[in-house]
């Protein structure tokens, strides 16, 4: 056992197990529920692995690190274990294997990577526009034409802080407080804010609802 723990925490290996604790401790948070596989933990990392050039592409960037991660402390643990000696050449020689084992690991991350394609089909990335004609639930405490935060959850149970607005002017602003429910009826791509309106407007759910547009629209 002894052997074994000179070795995960000498060098070279010691990178390469700094970051396997932090993949494992990424699926333990996953395992519990707090995140997902494709890195939902409030922090939205559910991206695709952008190194289609590298032959890395198409997969969740999760599942490639984690790969990558676990293959080179491997290969780093094995070739610690039988090349490197120890004193000052060994730190050479570690360098060496540190480089190497880099190398062998994405490669070996690239054959692992090009069958999982299958599993994970190209999807369209989320956009603001799907916010629209959606509800939100008011997080600030007043909402008008500068200032304002609501809270929207997706068609997939995520959630999101975005920025609201209502038109100057519009009597709604004394009614959009903290708690109250609005409804996202359009996005300002200039403004980057959603323009929102008290929902349902006065208490019922009226028949022009879905007539709404931007302020400064023409009719």
């Amino acid at each position: 056992m002894g052997a074994f723990l000179a070795a995960a925490t000498g060098f070279p290996t010691v990178v390469f197990t700094a970051a396997l604790v932090v993949v494992v401790l990424f699926w333990l948070v996953v395992a519990l529920g707090a995140a997902d596989a494709h890195g939902h933990a409030h922090m939205h990392v559910n991206s695709r692995a952008h190194g289609d050039g590298w032959g890395l592409g198409g997969v969740p960037v999760t599942l490639v690190l984690s790969l990558f991660v676990s293959v080179g402390w491997l290969i780093s643990y094995c070739a610690s274990v039988l090349l490197v000696p120890s004193g000052p050449v060994g730190v050479l020689v570690g360098a060496a294997v540190l480089i190497g084992t880099v190398y062998v690991s994405w490669r070996a991350t690239k054959l692992f990577v090009r069958p999982l394609h299958r599993l994970f089909p190209d999807e369209p990335g989320p956009s603001r526009l799907d916010f629209v004609g959606l509800t939100c639930t008011i997080r600030t405490g007043r909402v008008d034409a500068a200032f304002g935060q609501a809270e929207v959850r997706a068609g997939d149970g995520s959630a999101a802080v975005v920025q609201v607005r209502l038109p100057a002017g519009d009597t709604a602003a004394g009614v959009l407080g903290s708690g109250s429910t609005g409804l996202l009826y359009a996005y300002d791509e200039v403004g980057e804010f959603f323009w929102v309106t008290p929902y349902p407007p006065d208490g019922e759910l009226g028949p022009g609802l879905g007539l709404l547009a931007p302020p400064g629209t023409p009719g």
